[in-house]
């Protein structure tokens, strides 16, 4: 039986639009609505967070608030890291995805020898970067930081030199370079991405799987499949930003997309991921109530962590 701890990051500032730092205290009053006792039942930790950025001037136009990111990054990972030392299994519960690099950085301090695999659940690749990011938002960065690419071979813009050492400190947060090797990722309902991302996924042969393959062969299947694929992982991450889901049901969230995974795939996919002892981690991002209606994608979101995390207690 695992030890679950949760791990609280209300953080938005590499998000592009508002209100995400909001999503946790709406799932927690899901939970009440259920009349769940799921946020007591656990030890938690909450993260202070750099959110007085949103109110100051954006310093770098390609990597904004980048400052603000590096400090979550340093103490996300300082967070994980500690709770797997401590034999807790950490259930990060994150406002914007950006976050997820300083995870994937504090699973690696704790376990530097480990051979890490990466599941996330996203519409998104999230792997620009400065060099190459269309808004400048650092939440679709954090796979780029983690795979330690700069993807300079499709840069569009030039960087100055603080942006260029900031987004040096944190591809090496924790000293540890590169976290994950890009073949170990794999993405489960990716279905929006730009040319630049696609460059990445096709140069190092990333693996992607689509709504469609879910929905046709079944949540066991693609589970079976994916574990297969990083079976020379010792340890993986599952990281599910709620936009995974079709934008008909993930309205409250800042990038909702059609042609998405059903409440019920996503549950399915996840605590089938939760019966393998080699997850070490697990995290669900960008939940924004302010774009949302009776509280659904939180309702929603909470279906989904509390299923899982139950799996998990099971294993």
């Amino acid at each position: 039986m695992k030890n679950i701890k949760l791990i609280e990051v209300p953080s938005e500032i590499g998000a592009g639009t508002r209100g995400a730092s909001l999503g946790i205290d709406a799932i927690k009053i899901a939970a009440l609505d259920f009349m769940s006792n799921f946020f007591v039942h656990f030890p938690s930790e909450k993260i202070e967070v750099e959110n007085q950025l949103l109110f100051e001037p954006i310093q770098s136009p390609y990597a904004k608030r980048m400052q603000g990111v590096v400090t979550m990054y340093e103490r996300v990972s300082k967070a994980v890291c500690d709770s797997i030392k401590g034999h807790f299994f950490p259930v990060v519960i994150s406002g914007d995805h950006s976050s997820a690099g300083g995870t994937i950085a504090g699973i690696k301090m704790a376990k530097p020898k480990s051979k890490l695999g990466v599941i996330w659940i996203d519409a998104h690749a999230d792997l620009h970067t400065p060099y190459t990011t269309p808004s400048g938002n650092m939440h679709g960065m954090p796979l780029a930081v983690s795979i330690d690419e700069d993807n300079k071979e499709c840069k569009v813009h030039d960087l100055d030199e603080k942006t260029t050492k900031q987004w040096e400190h944190l591809k090496n947060m924790g000293k540890l370079g590169q976290k994950v090797m890009p073949e170990d990722v794999v993405f489960i309902s990716l279905r929006d991405y730009e040319k630049e991302e696609k460059y990445l996924i096709e140069k190092h042969g990333m693996k992607v799987i689509t709504t469609s393959e879910v929905r046709r062969t079944g949540a066991e299947n693609v589970c079976r499949k994916v574990l297969r694929y990083l079976s020379d992982c010792t340890d993986i991450y599952v990281s599910f930003d709620v936009d995974s889901l079709d934008a008909s049901i993930s309205r409250g969230t800042g990038t909702p997309v059609s042609n998405g995974l059903r409440e019920r795939e996503v549950e399915d996919l996840i605590s089938k991921f939760m019966q393998n002892r080699k997850i070490c981690c697990f995290e669900i991002t960008e939940v924004n109530p302010t774009l949302d209606k009776e509280n659904l994608m939180a309702e929603i979101a909470f279906n989904i962590l509390q299923r899982s995390v139950n799996v998990l207690m099971m294993n």
